[in-house]
């Protein structure tokens, strides 16, 4: 059943075969489904779209680039860039490409600061976030005590779910100050998510450098948050035996800076995965060299890219509940002076007596 699961793929993914020449499917022995998976997941100074018998859609980049003692240079990555063929590398300005990477043809040093696939998408989902909730705040403003209407309505549920089961939850009564950094991480990673499973689009939740920067900011706002309680479990842990205090203490240490890697390294693992295994399928196709495998290949690939689906939301809400986990147990007052001044375990203020 599963491998019948498939087929529609490569109808839905027909787009990743974009970035593939088109003459590299017939040259048997010359493809190579290793470096058109690297291809695909990773950056590139050009964004290619699609691949037709007419020639390829490609959108070439700016780049930007600067040279000590030579200044910036700026132009259009068409004028380095092979596209999709084989060759050798093109120069231009005294810049070249070597495998994604820009490099000086005599050898000197280059800062790049161009605008890669990656940095464009980024932009393009800031903008697209920029939209959405302009959209739903101006909505929430005009039917503010009346029921939700539009894409407010979609998109409500979803943030009273994240403030009352993961904020509120986790964090205690000083939520609402994470607010605004819990829902744009949710939201970016989800858009971002749903957006690199689109034919054409950019890996870019699965860039491990976009993930250590949302990792990196977690870590920051844990830290810039905690208090003396958060210290004091961390080089004095109640009730552990002070000969294994030292011991204790370099756990702990470890542990502050694991758990936003473990947050780096989950969404990077899980996004990357998936879009491997997808273009793993479909490169059977050309291994094989047949459409006869297609209806094969294409099942399993299905069954993959719909899993991804779930998977883009899922990791989206783990990296969320986790950071406030996180910010939670960074802000926690201690629990015994809480209980002494009469407030609940959960930081509430108590009922009045009966």
């Amino acid at each position: 059943m599963k491998r019948l699961l498939s087929i529609l793929l490569c109808f839905v993914s027909l787009s990743v075969f974009a970035n593939e020449p088109a003459g590299e499917g017939a040259k048997a022995e010359g493809f190579n489904p290793g470096e058109m998976i690297l291809h695909h997941i990773g950056d590139s100074h050009e964004w290619h779209w699609l691949a037709t018998d007419n020639g390829n859609f490609t959108t070439y980049l700016p780049i930007i680039a600067y040279r000590p003692g030579k200044g910036l240079s700026v132009f259009s990555s068409k004028h380095i860039s092979n596209g999709e063929s084989e060759g050798p590398a093109k120069e231009y300005d005294g810049l070249k490409l070597d495998h994604e990477k820009l490099v000086s043809t005599d050898g000197s040093k280059v800062y790049d600061f161009s605008i890669t696939k990656n940095i464009a998408a980024l932009i393009g989902s800031a903008v697209l976030m920029l939209v959405i909730f302009t959209a739903v705040a101006s909505g929430y403003r005009k039917n503010h005590g009346r029921a939700p209407k539009g894409i407010q309505s979609f998109f409500e549920p979803i943030i009273v779910f994240i403030r009352d089961e993961v904020a509120k939850k986790n964090i205690g009564p000083k939520y609402e100050r994470y607010m605004p950094y819990l829902l744009t991480v949710f939201f970016f990673i989800w858009f971002n998510n749903l957006l690199g499973l689109t034919p054409g689009a950019a890996n870019l939740s699965g860039n491990i450098a976009v993930t250590m920067v949302l990792a990196v900011l977690t870590l920051i706002i844990t830290l810039a948050s905690s208090n003396k309680y958060y210290w004091a479990h961390i080089f004095a842990t109640p009730g552990v035996p002070k000969p294994l205090l030292p011991i204790m203490i370099i756990v702990e240490v470890i542990g502050i800076f694991t758990k936003p890697f473990s947050l780096m390294i989950r969404l990077f693992a899980n996004i990357t995965a998936g879009h491997i295994v997808v273009l793993s399928f479909i490169s059977l196709v050309f291994i094989f060299k047949s459409w006869a495998v297609a209806p094969v290949t294409l099942a399993f690939g299905l069954f993959i890219n719909v899993l991804e689906l779930l998977v883009a939301l899922l990791q989206a809400f783990i990296f969320t509940l986790l950071t406030s986990m996180y910010i939670g147990g960074a802000v926690e007052e201690h629990h015994d002076a809480d209980l002494q001044i009469g407030y609940n375990e959960d930081g509430t203020a108590p009922h009045a007596a009966h």
